[in-house]
């Protein structure tokens, strides 16, 4: 599950005090839920309003002005690849950035909302065109790893931890997990929903407009 994958990469690099940055879409959430934070400047994410692709300049930024520090980009296989290019300017500047893709196969927040308000008619968010990130991140000069089953879990993070240089962690997550809580589009704070089975049915033309 995505959300177990978030608590070991917590737990085995809470000691390094680390810099996280995020993506945009579930990941985002889960990081947010499952990473604790106990510092300022340790968190960069580009919030409701953000955009794909924020994290890994975010992330190379971080890591330019801690040349020290352990910075990781948590990311979603879609909008890792938003700004992929930039993979060739850790390289270029020599720098350790950590990359921990959560790889659903989706794009997961769009994924969800269809789900949950479409009646699951899925509309462009599923790739079965994504690249090998392993091989992705060689072309680029960096490390790349990949996890394929929870028994894999905490070693390849610490592979990830233990390389001097940047690294790509190809995390092969549960398909159709979904992150709760969540506000439908259009409805109050007293309207959240808490499980999966909370909602059914479609949107009104209003909550449609809001979209």
């Amino acid at each position: 599950m995505p959300q177990l994958a978030v608590e070991r990469l917590y737990a085995l690099t809470k000691h390094r005090d680390p810099v996280i940055a995020t993506e945009v879409g579930q990941h985002q959430m889960w990081a947010a839920q499952y990473f604790p934070f106990f510092a300022p400047n340790k968190w960069l994410t580009s919030g409701g309003l953000g955009t794909m692709g924020f994290g890994l300049p975010a992330a190379i930024g971080a890591q330019l002005g801690n040349p020290d520090s352990l910075v990781i980009d948590i990311a979603g296989d879609a909008s890792i690849q938003m700004n992929i290019q930039e993979l060739g300017t850790a390289t270029q500047y020599r720098l350790p950035v950590k990359v921990f893709v959560l790889n659903n196969e989706w794009m997961g927040m769009v994924r969800q909302w269809q789900e949950l308000t479409y009646e699951s008619r899925y509309s462009e968010s599923y790739s079965d065109s994504l690249p090998d990130f392993v091989k992705l991140a060689e072309a680029y000069g960096w490390k790349g790893i990949r996890i394929e089953d929870e028994s894999q879990l905490d070693a390849g993070i610490q592979a990830m931890i233990d390389h001097p240089g940047p690294v790509i962690v190809d995390c092969l997550v549960h398909k159709e997990a979904n992150c709760f809580p969540m506000i439908p589009s259009g409805a109050a704070h007293t309207d959240m929903i808490l499980y999966g089975d909370s909602v059914a049915g479609t949107m009104d033309d209003e909550a449609k407009a809001l979209v």
